[in-house]
């Protein structure tokens, strides 16, 4: 046997390691019910594009919103509803998650997503650019956990507007922050990658963040990242 087919056999079991492992960990650590999986039928149905998060890192940001004690959860890009599902859940009676989405056929299906999976009234979807809806908000703040995961050329705006909408121990979340290793290239080749790249500078230099960065796979790009940043005070 030569040596590239030896190095593609050890790919090939690498791969059915890891799609194992994947597996067992989402059915063990992230299994869908009904309205998480229906919500995904509803989208694929609506022909909206791949994109929602994963079940695990759908209860990551669960597990998140449950560390912080969130009770106020401000969401940039809803698509289906399918992260709002898991980030609704995680809060307590009176708690609310706002989120926002530019699209209006993406806005009425995760309405009526949040609806099935009983979380209505927690949860409220606005329609319209995020960067015109993030103003009105300032008199809704402080949000204890902000997830930001719509048009990536933005993501500096976001995060500015998400610092001002938080408070000390925030959680700020972002999906798509590697698209491939592009973010990291010294000449992003788009402006999602160049929006990306701007981001994780911000949140490695601002003085009031800490953070930490992760890869996953992702089905438009291949392999991408989430990553997290806790907000501090500012003489901290």
């Amino acid at each position: 046997m030569s040596s590239v087919s030896l190095n593609d056999e050890q790919l090939r079991r690498e791969a059915e390691t890891r799609a194992f492992v994947d597996h067992e960990l989402q059915q063990r650590f992230a299994p869908e019910d009904d309205a998480l999986r229906n919500s995904l039928l509803r989208a694929q149905g609506a022909g909206v594009p791949a994109g929602q998060v994963s079940p695990l890192q759908g209860k990551l940001l669960q597990v998140l919103a449950l560390t912080c004690g969130a009770r106020r959860i401000l969401e940039i890009g809803s698509m289906a509803g399918y992260s709002g599902i898991w980030l609704a859940r995680a809060l307590p009676a009176g708690g609310k998650l706002i989120s926002l989405e530019v699209n209006d056929k993406h806005a009425e299906l995760a309405r009526a997503n949040l609806a099935e999976a009983g979380l209505a009234e927690r949860a409220e979807v606005r329609v319209g650019s995020a960067l015109e809806l993030l103003p009105a908000l300032v008199s809704e703040a402080p949000f204890d956990l902000i997830f930001i995961d719509a048009d990536k050329r933005n993501n500096p705006q976001y995060l500015e507007w998400a610092l001002k909408l938080s408070r000390h121990g925030s959680l700020i979340v972002a999906d798509n922050i590697v698209r491939n290793g592009q973010a990291f290239q010294a000449s992003p080749p788009d402006e999602s990658a160049a929006g990306a790249a701007a981001y994780n500078r911000m949140i490695l230099e601002h003085p009031q963040l800490v953070s930490v960065a992760f890869p996953h796979d992702d089905v438009n790009n291949g392999i991408d990242g989430f990553s997290i940043s806790v907000v501090q005070s500012k003489d901290a």
